[in-house]
């Protein structure tokens, strides 16, 4: 059976060394996130995760979800136990505002716990988080009432939420959808429709279940303009907030699927269910990107978390398997064999998961700040930044994680040979449950799409702007430093790729668009290895520091850490060069052939 131990000494590392979080003292709630605090959340968030959850992982893969004769839906034994400690400890609500019931901790603090949590055990792990992201559009869209009657339940984790946007005839395209609200005398609506793939769209784990709903309103504009989101609750509240009738809604069958099995992916059927409209008529999507763009850095977290966990379990059988001598003599000559961790392509392959994984957890850390300098900062300018940075980053971190993360996660099942491919070790499962992650929420050809066609020139390109001169102010304050070179001089080289990457887009793709649909997802990779060696650049010039210091107990750990960076460095961060490559080679080749030639 899989093991895991969440990464708290490197996620300490990150948040008091890399990323000085007492500097966000002034901030609401940083306050009470004390390096003590921080590190006694943590280390509770990874015992749960640890003991609790990861067991429950082949359980609920084993076992998956149970649609029974009535509609309802039965998650796999141990969770609804597990969810109740989440709910006993106040999990979901860590960074929720006080006023809520929440903890008001930064958001960083919950993204970790997420890690964490998705590590161990992913389909359990999306029940709380889609839940913070029904939170997170309703603190923002939601009106006085809604939030009053469904945020203080939610907080507590009394109540489940979802999000509810895909339909049988389209998914990406939102703009077809077909579900239908109208509208009543009382100022509700009844909402008529189905929608599929809904994660945890109906369950046992809480005594409701509070649907986040995209419809179309009577009469309403064609295409996105039309569109609004609506509240349906499985269960209507009564004005005091006890529950009373069951609503119009129903899971008319859980999707057989190849992964996250411990979740319930629910056919969601809404027969005139009441609904109450959030934000504006025909103003939905807008209110659901809030969601939506929580889920997707979420869900790079995912690949994250999967790639970690797939990592250690790959380490640890390198460690324990024999095969073979190493090629510079025997190292365990009072064996048969040596342990492949030996062998240079078995480190190769290591060195890559772990380079990536180390510096996706920073990137995913910078960004979780970002989103906490945007929400509590006082500073008007200081907001416009931090969104800046989150709008940009949001489809990187979403689609290079997801995608590299399920690579990392079958380079890991490699290591196991035959063994990764039985289902005792546990590596097929990581596998299949890190596939979903390049799916949901938006493909990762979109995320790639979003990224070149809307974020790069959104207010005229300030944000790309901003980042790269960030990371050129970095290069030019450490450029000289004899210890920093080995990492300044390849980053300055990548960034200098993805700058010429960008400029060919703004001489090639105006006149011919199909070169910048072409060129996307090169052009996201390029973007996410920049981004993640200037994670490594950060990463170094803080580990030489606290070596410089002493090391304070850590001089082992950083100098693994500066090792490993200069691998990211040496053999991974050069592929920049070969997406620009592909980017500059244009369309012509990939749209020339007619649809019949394939």
């Amino acid at each position: 059976m899989p093991t895991y131990k969440a990464p708290v000494d490197d996620v300490l590392f990150l948040l008091n060394d890399v990323f000085h979080i007492e500097r966000y003292a002034n901030l609401p709630g940083f306050a009470d996130a004390s390096p003590d605090i921080v590190e006694a959340i943590l280390g509770e968030a990874a015992k749960f995760s640890e003991d609790v959850l990861t067991p429950l992982n082949r359980v609920g893969d084993i076992e998956g979800c149970t649609r029974n004769a009535d509609g309802s839906v039965t998650a796999p034994k141990g969770f609804k136990e597990a969810f109740r400690t989440i709910v006993e400890g106040g999990w979901i609500g860590i960074s929720a505002p006080t006023e809520f019931g929440g903890q008001g901790l930064p958001m960083f603090m919950t993204q970790q716990v997420n890690e964490f949590m998705s590590s161990a055990n992913l389909a359990f792990a999306m029940y709380p988080g889609l839940t913070q992201g029904a939170i997170a559009a309703l603190l923002v869209h939601g009106s006085p009432e809604l939030k009053k009657t469904y945020l203080p339940k939610m907080v507590a984790g009394e109540w489940t939420g979802t999000m509810n946007l895909t339909e049988p005839h389209c998914g990406t395209d939102l703009g077809m959808i077909r579900t239908k609200a109208v509208k009543q005398a009382d100022g509700s609506y009844k909402i008529t429709g189905t929608k599929i793939f809904i994660s945890a769209g109906e369950h046992d784990l809480s005594e409701n279940i509070v649907h986040l709903v995209l419809a179309r309103i009577e009469g309403a504009p064609e295409g996105t303009r039309g569109i609004s989101l609506f509240v349906a609750p499985k269960i209507l509240p009564n004005a005091d907030g006890s529950l009373g009738a069951r609503n119009a809604l129903s899971c008319g069958s859980l999707e057989e699927k190849m992964g996250i099995h411990g979740n319930a992916t629910c056919v969601m059927n809404y027969d005139g269910a009441t609904a109450w409209l959030v934000a504006e008529e025909n103003r939905g999507l807008h209110a659901m990107f809030t969601m939506m763009n929580e889920a997707r850095l979420a869900v790079g977290l995912q690949g994250l978390a999967i790639s970690e966990v797939a990592y250690q379990n790959a380490v640890a059988y390198a460690k324990e398997r024999l095969q073979g001598r190493a090629l510079s003599g025997a190292k365990s000559k009072d064996k048969p064999a040596d342990p492949i961790i030996v062998h240079p392509d078995v480190r190769r392959t290591l060195m890559t998961i772990r380079s990536i994984n180390e510096a996706g957890r920073a990137l995913v850390v910078w960004t979780a700040l970002a989103s906490d300098l945007h929400h509590r900062s006082p500073d008007e300018k200081t907001r416009q930044a931090a969104e800046d940075h989150m709008g940009l980053l949001t489809p990187v971190i979403k689609g290079v994680l997801t995608d590299v993360g399920f690579n990392n996660t079958v380079m890991a099942q490699q290591m196991f040979g035959g063994h990764g491919y039985i289902a005792e070790h546990g590596m097929e499962q990581f596998v299949r449950d890190a596939r979903i992650t390049m799916m949901y929420e938006g493909a990762n050809g979109i995320q790639a799409l979003d990224l070149v066609g809307r974020k790069l020139p959104k207010d005229g390109g300030r944000a790309l702007q901003a980042f790269f001169g960030e990371v050129q102010g970095f290069i030019k304050e450490h450029g000289s430093d004899d210890g920093m070179k080995v990492f300044a001089e390849p980053l300055s080289k990548a960034l200098g790729h993805l700058e010429q990457a960008t400029m060919w887009f703004m001489q090639n793709a105006i006149a011919k668009p199909d070169n910048a649909g072409a060129g996307s997802t090169d052009y996201m990779h390029l973007f996410g290895l920049v981004a993640l060696g200037y994670m490594w650049c950060r990463m170094a010039a803080a580990a030489q520091s606290k070596l410089k210091a002493g090391g304070n107990g850590a001089a082992e750990r950083m100098n693994a850490k500066l090792v490993t960076g200069r691998f990211f460095m040496e053999r991974v961060l050069p592929e920049t060069g070969a997406h620009l490559a592909r980017i500059q080679a244009g369309a012509a080749s990939t749209m020339e052939l007619p649809a019949e030639a394939f």
